[in-house]
């Protein structure tokens, strides 16, 4: 006997709108879960929508003659034929309160009117978009830590992401490693420990901490990089484009990162970053380092024979210079 009552614990239609794989299999292994919960037993069956005949959706909705719960996902929603869509469309009006319909459509142009009348006819959407700003994949990775009972800082969420790229199953999986072997407190210099052996990590996490006047974390993390065989000069290179970044962010004086993100010709992640960075440097202090990155480069490629000197002593004069303009 088919239930008359709606279950409380099922999402009768879900929508995941967009083409980020990632998210799109989580949000079904959601409803899966959900449904499970409620019945164990529960079956879930995924189709692609494209290839589908009426029938066979007609057929995937309509109620069970020996009961229990369903998940049925619909893959490729924006591939639906018409008079698919027409089915859909009327079934979500009224569905089965023992099935979980969830529909993934990739977003877009195309079929949008799908996706438009789902949402009106009161779907949950879960939003499901290719992450495409920085700012977005730094909460993704902080999110990820946090779903995963952890803690960890925006930069060093921005140092992980450098590290490992913006494909999200493997930020995902980076962040599963490092919860694992940190037991869930997260850092700049942990995440540059881990990923020593990449080069441009290694140089912004040496040339972040030294901007922020931290000798200790600076030294650290160029010890790292040196160890793991990364050369002095992307080091070098990384210190002075630090510091410039920091004067000419904190040059153009307050205002929304985007908004400066043309005229200064940046990324507004990397604007919001040195505008962080650029507390308690002043006008003078910002010369005296970049006076002192200009030294390093000209040491590191080929002026002084010891290279890793030249390192350290630009760490401690970025450190002298912001102390010396009242910066902490």
């Amino acid at each position: 006997m088919v239930s008359q009552v709606p279950s409380p614990v099922l999402t009768p239609v879900v929508l995941v709108l967009g083409d980020e794989e990632l998210l799109v299999a989580r949000a079904i292994a959601d409803v899966a879960a959900q449904a499970r919960a409620a019945d164990p037993s529960a079956e879930v069956r995924e189709v692609e929508t494209g290839s589908m005949l009426v029938g066979e959706l007609a057929e995937l909705l309509s109620p069970s003659l020996f009961g229990g719960v369903r998940v049925v996902v619909l893959r490729a929603a924006q591939d639906a034929k018409k008079d698919v869509t027409a089915v859909l469309l009327d079934y979500a009006k009224a569905p089965d309160p023992d099935v979980s319909l969830v529909v993934a459509h990739a977003g877009g142009a195309k079929n949008k009117a799908l996706a438009d009348a789902l949402t009106k006819t009161g779907a949950s959407v879960v939003p499901a978009a290719k992450l495409t700003k920085h700012r977005d994949r730094v909460d993704f990775v902080t999110g990820e830590v946090r779903r995963l009972g952890g803690r960890c800082a925006a930069d060093a969420a921005e140092t992980l992401i450098e590290a490992v790229g913006n494909d999200l199953r493997e930020l995902s999986a980076a962040c599963a490693q490092l919860m694992a072997d940190t037991g869930g407190r997260i850092d700049q210099a942990t995440v540059a420990r881990y990923y020593r052996g990449k080069a441009e990590v290694s140089g912004f996490a040496v040339a972040d901490a030294a901007v922020a006047g931290d000798v200790p974390a600076a030294l650290e993390a160029l010890r790292w990089a040196r160890h793991s065989g990364v050369d002095p000069v992307p080091i070098a290179d990384a210190l002075a484009d630090g510091v410039r970044t920091v004067a000419r962010v904190a040059s153009a004086g307050r205002g929304n990162a985007y908004q400066l993100a043309s005229s200064l010709g940046m990324p507004a992640w990397k604007i919001e970053k040195a505008q962080r960075q650029a507390r308690g440097w002043t006008p003078d202090a910002l010369v005296l380092a970049m006076r002192a990155a200009a030294d390093c480069n000209a040491a590191v490629k080929g002026g002084e024979e010891d290279r890793d000197y030249a390192l350290e002593r630009t760490i401690v004069a970025f450190a002298q210079a912001k102390q010396a303009g009242g910066g902490r």
